[in-house]
């Protein structure tokens, strides 16, 4: 009887486990159906509850004509050979780019539009001040804010931070100067992160009695591992470029130049690499690679099966063989 038992305990258990199994692959497949409507496709039909497949500007100063030299957050269009390349540049010269209730709707904005941009292909976040990332949230304006005020800004500044980075291309964050609190969370919502040898990032928060509210506590982790997170945030300490690339917050470091901008330029560099790349496939190889790492291998390949099977019926894919079998550059359009 309690050898029945135990085997009727076991099955039982396994049943639980395979319903639990089942039910992370519905979500799976429900989150990336859902991301890859957003990016303009649908997801293939389920089978068996897993989907299937059927050279730098100077000093960054010449731009596109999308730019107003008063906004606390310029968004300019790259031309000519940077072409397809966005850059959203912090402006707040007297606060040290903290964070303000006004700049972070104007990154809320600014994000939602390039959304939905077809013409973007990369996106990279830098400061126009230099010396200086961002410092944080500006504590100057949140002194004089209610505590329900304080509340609805930091969700709305984690919203916004989470929307960066959900952008459907690659994002780089070029961190030329400090880079503290809220402002190393914004460089941790990017894909990739560049920084000069001279920068200062750090997660700061415990000095001022509260934790990392907008990500910092799961990214940062995700980042470099949990037990050097955790010491980090416990210690409130600040590393140099090259720390934080022997730790792997950053996946380059430079050392500074004269004019200030060495690691928006290496970043720009970067962001040409990807530019010739089929624009479904990279939007797509990023929602899999960020939906895969957040699930059990075999969820994730699902996931990856669901994400590549956009990649077939599209124009770019023709396009591409074709430049192949040519041997020529390809000409994507994006389609």
């Amino acid at each position: 009887a309690a050898a029945m038992a135990a085997a009727a305990a076991a099955l039982g258990g396994l049943g639980l486990g395979l319903l639990r199994a089942r039910l992370r692959l519905a979500a799976a497949a429900a989150a990336t159906s859902a991301a890859l409507s957003r990016t303009g496709h649908s997801a293939p039909p389920l089978r068996g509850g897993v989907a299937t497949a059927a050279a730098h500007p100077s000093a960054g100063r010449s731009y596109g004509s999308q730019a107003k030299e008063e906004e606390e957050l310029r968004v300019r269009y790259l031309d000519d050979e940077h072409k397809g390349i966005v850059v959203l540049g912090l402006n707040r010269s007297h606060a040290k780019n903290a964070l303000s209730k006004n700049l972070v709707k104007m990154m809320s904005k600014a994000v939602e539009a390039l959304k939905s941009d077809k013409r973007v292909r990369t996106v990279v976040f830098r400061s126009e001040v230099p010396g200086i990332f961002c410092a944080g949230a500006d504590l100057k304006e949140r002194a004089k804010m209610h505590s329900s005020e304080v509340s609805s800004f930091v969700s709305r500044a984690r919203a916004t931070i989470n929307e960066l980075a959900n952008l459907p291309v690659p994002t780089i964050a070029a961190i030329d100067g400090t880079a503290l609190g809220g402002g190393l969370e914004l460089a941790l919502a990017c894909d990739i992160r560049v920084a000069a040898s001279s920068a200062k990032m750090g997660l700061v928060e415990t000095k001022l009695a509260i934790i990392p509210g907008a990500g910092g506590t799961q990214r940062l982790p995700r980042t470099i591992g949990v037990s050097l997170a955790k010491e980090l945030i416990f210690s409130a300490r600040i590393v140099d470029g090259e720390e934080a690339k022997s730790i792997g917050l950053i996946s380059h470091v430079v050392e500074q130049n004269e004019a200030g901008d060495a690691a928006y330029r290496r970043a720009l560099a970067l962001a040409r690499e990807f530019l010739p790349q089929g624009p479904v496939a990279m939007r797509v190889a990023k929602l899999a690679i960020n939906q895969g790492m957040e699930v059990d291998l075999v969820t994730g390949l699902a996931i990856e099966e669901a994400c590549y099977a956009q990649t077939i019926p599209t124009k770019d894919r023709i396009e591409g063989l074709l430049a192949f079998k040519e041997k020529r550059p390809p000409r994507y359009k994006g389609e």
